[in-house]
């Protein structure tokens, strides 16, 4: 049976066997009546007015001035620019423009999700914007309304600007406001299971979920360093509920995370289930699937069975399509924007160092096709015949070539892979079909030949100019780290991942992490 230990008070019972606690059952447990009440207390509803509820779906107060804002600055800004550069029905285009960019923020949910923490929130609207431009540019050819890409830009530049304004002062810490909201949990289940749920949401930060304290079922130890109220015995019994409200009440959680396993499934599971809903606390059950994105999973329900449809990775239809659209006008309009910026790298490498201005080089792409990418040249001329020595200085774990002081990098070569500038010719792969603006990185032949069938799959999809490698930490990844979240990205990308990837890249290029 189970056991929970309250802190500051006399219930718990001395260890049993191999430091288990010992069960509690009727008979040993303490018969006074305060005593009885503390045991009693976490089975019914806790009034949590004075607890921090976990993130719900609310617009704020400011709402309307928030609509109104994104509607304002895109619209005016649209009609003045356009009216000024002798654009027919500029009137017309101000208002879908408008329209449009309001459509795109209640599709991804600004006006309705949690505010993030910090100036994340900020930071969204770049990828809005980038898929608000490929809406437009779908709805003028539609249309065959001719607009200049400059005139464009121009126009619908200062409505990204004035929400990534109103979205920096609406989430600034201003006195007496609430931070993010979050969830504190209390995992139960076998000892390897939360062992790995709490170290896998302990690792990362871009979510609401905090641990704060675990109930194993049986007697083998944690790895983990989370607290531990008490435990659940390995068979059923008739104080699970108990024994878990018990140690949410103690360490003050508002869910419990429940690691499903042999010994806590079945009915075990669903009367558990029972008890905590009743008892004022809210459950999560994990699932054994991993690495698949919540928009993929569709529940069902089916001769009493609780079934979880997993939708196919995208790899046709609309999404494809637009996909395409996007790296196509998104690289063009690199290149076009970027011509100055091109030329005066171009002009620093030639005159700094001995040698051509771009590199080429052969990588296998989508499917493992050959194709040709370009560079800017970052290395001496010659340095493809110097790797075979600095083989024992490959400081990557995998097949992948990576050495934080490469002395076959020049000065200027430095600076380009520390800002990532030197990838900037890779839009005319990305324009030619080879690559796109988001995906894996595209491997080296001699890289491939030592892949594994899970690290080919990494080859599903066309490789990328960013990704999620990128915003990730780059070269300080390790090569099961990489692989890890390329894969993520062959089975979950869609076109709103692509362009939040796309926005986070620019402020991983500027920290400069892990670019060497």
């Amino acid at each position: 049976m189970g056991h929970v230990e309250l802190p500051e008070s006399e219930i718990s019972g001395p260890a049993g066997l191999a430091g288990a606690p010992r069960p509690r059952t009727a008979s040993n447990r303490p018969h006074s009546k305060e005593l009885e009440q503390l045991w009693s207390a976490p089975t019914v509803q806790r009034n949590r007015s004075d607890h921090r509820p976990g993130p719900k779906n609310r617009p704020g107060r400011y709402l309307p001035l928030i609509v109104c804002a994104d509607l304002l600055g895109m619209g005016i800004p649209a009609w003045l620019v356009l009216g000024a550069y002798g654009q027919p029905r500029a009137q017309l285009a101000a208002v879908v423009s408008a329209s449009a960019w309001a459509g795109v923020r209640v599709m991804r949910g600004r006006y309705t999700s949690p505010r993030p923490a910090g100036f994340a929130g900020a930071l969204t609207a770049p990828g809005d914007w980038l898929l608000f431009m490929g809406v437009m540019a779908v709805l003028a050819t539609v249309f065959r309304e001719p607009v200049q890409p400059v005139t464009a830009v121009a126009a619908l530049v200062p409505g990204l600007l004035v929400t990534v304004v109103v979205s920096t002062v609406r989430h600034l810490p201003w006195p007496g406001r609430r931070q993010r909201a979050v969830h504190r949990v209390l995992v139960v289940g076998e000892a390897p299971g939360v062992d790995r749920a709490v170290q896998l949401l302990g690792s990362r930060t871009d979510h609401a979920y905090t641990v704060v304290a675990a109930i194993p079922v049986g007697t083998a130890s944690l790895s983990c360093e989370a607290p531990v109220p008490g435990r659940l015995a390995p068979a059923p019994a008739d104080d699970d509920v108990t024994t878990v409200l018990g140690g949410a009440f103690a360490h003050d959680a508002d869910l419990a995370l429940v690691v499903p396993g042999p010994q806590l499934s079945g009915e075990r599971l669903r009367r558990l289930s029972w008890g905590l809903h009743d008892g004022g606390l809210q459950l999560s059950v994990l699932s054994d699937l991993s690495d698949i994105a919540a928009g993929r999973v569709r529940p069902a329900s089916a001769a009493g069975l609780t079934l979880l449809h997993i939708v196919p990775p995208l790899r046709r239809g609309p999404q494809m399509a637009m996909k395409a659209v996007v790296d196509r006008i998104g690289a063009a309009l690199g290149l076009v924007l970027l011509t100055p910026l091109l030329l005066l790298i171009g002009a620093a490498i030639r005159f700094t160092s001995a040698g051509p201005v771009f590199h080429r080089q052969i990588r296998q792409g989508q499917h493992n096709q050959p194709f040709t990418m370009w560079k800017f040249r970052t290395m001496v001329e010659d340095a493809e015949t110097h790797k075979a020595k600095l083989a024992t200085a490959n400081e990557n774990d995998g097949p992948m070539f990576k050495m934080r002081r490469d002395p076959r990098v020049t000065r200027i070569g430095r600076v380009l892979r520390r800002t990532s500038l030197d990838e900037l010719p890779q839009l005319l792969n990305v324009i030619l079909g080879d690559m796109s603006l988001v995906g894996p990185r595209p491997p080296l032949p001699e890289e491939v030949s030592r892949y594994d069938e899970r690290e080919l799959r990494r080859l599903a999809v066309r490789p990328g100019l960013t990704g999620l490698w990128q915003v990730s930490g780059r070269s300080d990844l390790s090569w099961q780290e990489t692989v890890a979240l390329d894969l993520w990205y062959v089975d979950n990308w869609s076109v709103a991942t692509d362009l939040g990837l796309m926005a986070r890249t620019l402020r991983a290029v500027t920290d400069g992490r892990g670019a060497y």
